[in-house]
């Protein structure tokens, strides 16, 4: 299985950038899923339901966010009627609409668990991300009920992270908060990975 990710599309040049590649890139590298951040998709601010269903146009599968999910009003009633579009899974399931986790089928008929989940480093404080993940995880296995599993973490420390991460995981300095919405138009658009499953 060939899985996409593409991390932060911000503004319109983001968008630009998804629209001119990923039908190739779906295309070209037979890519069985993608997943888009979507966050930032509305000038750096969030995203809307329009700019929602171009992603998906694209051929995004999946959209996840992070704490920019609710800076457009309108993404709220959106969020209840589209399961592919994810808010972080450790705001508070009650009260909070939305999904932040899902469960996928590709054309082919693999099964690939979503996982959207926002950390706590410089954020408003939120539930625990690590206990979010492992109540999302629960109930699925790789293997027996799901193909693949893919996490999107938002804002995270990798110093922070529990016993059962993997040794492997890098290390990367805290990032540097962004005070202004000059220095957050500068940012690069968007990081990309491709991981194939066998």
């Amino acid at each position: 299985m060939k899985i996409l990710f593409c991390g932060d599309i911000i503004g319109s040049s983001g968008r630009a950038v998804v629209a001119e590649h990923l039908p190739r890139l779906r295309r070209d590298l037979e890519l069985d899923f993608v997943v888009v951040n979507g966050e930032n998709a509305a000038g750096g601010f969030g995203i809307t339901a329009a700019l929602a269903e171009d992603l998906f146009d694209c051929g995004a599968d999946v959209i996840t966010t992070g704490n920019h999910i609710w800076d457009q009003r309108e993404v709220v009633t959106y969020l209840v009627r589209e399961p592919r579009l994810l808010r972080p899974v450790n705001y508070p399931p009650d009260s909070t609409p939305g999904n932040g986790a899902g469960v996928f089928e590709t054309q082919r008929g693999h099964k690939v668990l979503v996982v959207n989940v926002m950390g706590r480093l410089f954020m408003d404080p939120l539930d625990d991300p690590f206990v979010a993940i492992e109540a999302a995880l629960d109930g699925h296995e790789l293997g027996a009920g799901i193909d693949a599993a893919i996490f999107d973490v938002h804002a995270i420390s990798s110093t922070a992270a529990p016993a059962w991460s993997s040794a492997a995981t890098p290390t990367c300095p805290p990032p540097t908060p962004v005070s202004s919405k000059a220095a957050r138009r500068s940012r690069p658009t968007p990081a990309c990975a491709a991981i194939t499953i066998r």
